[in-house]
Parts: C-alpha cells; sequence; structure tokens
C-alpha cells in the first residue's frame, strides 16, 4: 500500500495517515532528500510535508547536526509507534486484497548475520527483482539483544538462528547448517590427520561481533581436557574469512552457508573432530504480518531461497 503525502496549505492540521508515511520515511532516511526520493516527492514537496509534521508535533523531528540531520529524542521515541501503526493500517488493507507480487511497492528490512547475506542475499534479490520489480529488500546487520526490533517494527524478518524467546514471535525453522574448521591453502594441520590436540594446538580466529573470544568449540575442547588458543577475533564472518588467507590461523564457517565465500578465496576445508551443535536455520516475524499479503510473499521467498541453498550438494 502506498498513499503520497499531501502538501501542506493554509488549512489548520487534521490527522492525517500520509503524514504518518511521511514521518516514517524521514524518520528511516534521516534526510529530507532521501526521504523524497524513497516516496517519489520533491524536494521542496517533501520539505513542506516536513513543515506541516513539525507543527502538527511541536517539535523540530529533524536537526542540522554537521552535514547531516539527526532525529530530535521526541522523534525517537515516536519511530516505534509511527512504524507499528503504519503496519497495523497496511494488515488492514492486505487481508482484503490478495497479494500479488508484480504489483507490490514496499520496502522490506530483513536482519541477518553476513553469512546469511552472502549465503541468500542474491537469491533473494534476484527473484525479487523478477517476481516483484516494486520491492525493496534491506538487509540488516544483527541488532543488539536488548532492542526487540521484530516487535518494535525496524524490521520485518529476521534470518539466522534464532536463540531468543522474545514473547509472541513466530519463528519457522528452514533448515540446519553445521561447522567446518577453515585454513589457507598449504596449512600445516593439512598435513596429517586432523585430531583435537592437533585442533586445539593451532592458533584460532574467532567470529563476534561483541568481541567475544570462546564459545561452543571451547566448551567442547575442556570436555576433553584441552584448551586452545585464541589470537583474536573478527566482527564478521566475511573479515574472518578474509584474514585467514594470509596467516596460519584456523578459522569455522558454515559448511553450507559459507561455501561459496570460502570457495572465492581459495580456502580449505576440514572435519572439526569436536561434537559441534548444528546451526538450525530460522526465520522470524511478529504476528501482526500474518495477514498481510505482502509479507507473506516475502516469507515464501526466503523460505524457498534458502531451502534452494541447503539441497545444494557441498563440494
Amino acid at each position: 500500500m502506498r498513499i503520497e503525502p499531501v502538501e501542506s496549505g493554509s488549512q489548520p492540521f487534521r490527522a492525517d495517515l500520509n503524514l504518518l508515511i511521511a514521518l516514517d520515511a524521514l524518520l528511516a532516511e534521516e534526510s529530507v532528500t532521501g526521504a523524497a526520493d524513497r516516496l517519489g516527492l520533491s524536494g521542496p514537496a517533501m520539505s513542506r510535508t516536513l513543515g506541516r509534521i513539525r507543527r502538527a508535533l511541536g517539535d523540530p523531528v529533524l536537526v542540522r547536526a554537521g552535514r547531516h540531520m539527526v532525529p530530535t529524542p521526541r522523534a525517537l521515541a515516536l519511530r516505534a509507534d509511527v512504524s507499528r501503526v503504519l503496519d497495523d493500517a497496511r494488515a488492514l488493507f492486505a487481508a482484503t486484497a490478495p497479494a500479488d507480487p508484480a504489483a507490490l511497492t514496499r520496502a522490506f528490512t530483513l536482519s541477518a548475520h553476513d553469512s546469511n547475506v552472502v549465503a541468500f542475499g542474491a537469491g533473494l534479490l534476484d527473484r525479487a527483482a523478477r517476481t516483484a520489480p516494486g520491492v525493496t529488500l534491506r538487509f540488516l546487520a544483527e541488532g543488539s539483544d536488548s532492542v526487540p526490533p521484530l516487535r518494535d517494527g525496524s524490521v520485518d524478518l529476521e534470518i539466522g538462528v534464532i536463540d531468543r524467546n522474545e514473547p509472541e514471535i513466530r519463528v519457522e525453522p528452514l533448515g540446519e547448517d553445521r561447522m567446518v574448521g577453515v585454513v589457507r591453502p598449504g596449512h600445516p594441520l593439512l598435513d596429517g590427520p586432523v585430531t583435537a590436540h592437533r585442533f586445539a594446538a593451532a592458533d584460532h580466529l574467532v567470529v563476534s561481533r561483541r568481541g567475544r573470544l570462546s564459545g561452543p568449540v571451547d566448551d567442547a575442547l575442556a570436555a576433553r581436557g584441552l584448551r586452545r588458543r585464541v589470537i583474536g577475533s573478527a566482527p564478521t564472518m566475511a573479515a574472518a574469512l578474509f584474514l585467514l588467507p594470509r596467516g596460519d590461523a584456523v578459522g569455522l564457517a558454515g559448511e553450507r552457508l559459507d561455501a561459496a565465500a570460502v570457495a572465492a578465496l581459495g580456502l580449505r576445508t576440514f572435519e572439526v573432530p569436536l561434537p559441534l551443535p548444528p546451526l538450525p536455520m530460522a526465520m522470524a516475524w511478529h504476528p501482526r504480518h500474518d495477514a498481510d499479503g505482502g509479507h507473506r510473499w516475502l516469507r515464501a521467498l526466503v523460505r524457498d531461497v534458502v531451502r534452494d541453498t541447503f539441497a545444494r550438494p557441498t563440494q
């Protein structure tokens, strides 16, 4: 559903859903120009609409900070409510009309680990472009656990290992991956059988966006009385994989999720000699999207692309 914001005039302010759409775009883009492009308006028209919003709220909403604009505290406090109201309005109209992908004109926000974006992003973008040319997919990095992005409406769908227990969130399993070891070609670890002792004795590079230096591997090693030496951590899987060819560090990667990146960098994989837990992939969303035809299409798109990826044979 798309409703163009109306330009301001001399009439007194009246409650207007169009202003909420404009406000949502302004808060998302934090730019008058960006919001205008998002809604297909001219810059002056968007500026006039921002003026109407400011008068209605009694707040400047966006203020200049150097060369950029930033939202005011009041605007930040309203962001989740604005998004939720628009989601409810879209669901109201979508529930009475069948979802036609070719007619969809929406931007969907997906939260995913960088491995998942690398694994599924190209397929999602390609299929969306062919079946729903009016749809834009916006990928965001995983956020802080303290922020409920699915509930506050800032994220439409989350893809990955869903291990939180947020109230009322819908979770649908999509498949399962497993971890394999990754090293550069000619790494000394590949000169013989990779035993738990040889694996533990190597230098290790871990992936953690919070800088954590331990995880399930360390638990599995500790059960055997072993301990590995972690020489560093990288914030993303992509960063870690690019570091591995330049030294003797050992990394871990998803056998299927990271297969394309591992192959592109010429890295080698090996079986980890430890009983590591699997990686259960799933997607999660807020139930307010259950009846939304556009969101149902999005979930079907993700379901098909992820399952096709997992169905491919490993090298």
